[in-house]
């Protein structure tokens, strides 16, 4: 069930090393870099409108590592063109949503962290 909001939203990175990932894609001047940015530039646009525009993953999935590394208790997957994945976490209180990207990957990677 896709949720709407009135509150503000807001896209902020999870920690230096994904905001660093991010500002590396944005430095390239690799064609499949360019790519990547502009489908994660278009995956914030849309985490901007709507928060929860995403598969919201069950919690009896999540990896560990996200509870470990983050505290998270939801965690959601923007699927993106050519099998990439964006996998986000909603942080919420009485005026604003904080769509918190925690990492990018391929497919292969996907399938790898969450064990399909």
């Amino acid at each position: 069930m896709k949720r709407e909001t009135s509150k503000k939203v807001k896209i902020v990175f999870a920690d230096k090393r994904v905001n660093a990932a991010y500002l590396k894609l944005k430095k390239s001047k690799y064609g499949e870099d360019k790519e990547l940015l502009a489908c994660i530039d278009d995956a914030i646009d849309k985490l901007e409108a709507n928060p929860f525009c995403g598969i919201e993953i069950p919690k009896n999935i999540i990896p560990k590592i996200y509870f470990q590394k983050y505290g998270v208790d939801n965690l959601w997957k923007y699927d993106m063109p050519e099998g990439w994945r964006l996998i986000y976490t909603n942080v919420s209180d009485e005026v604003q949503i904080l769509a918190v990207l925690l990492e990018w990957f391929d497919h292969k990677e996907y399938e790898r962290r969450f064990h399909y």
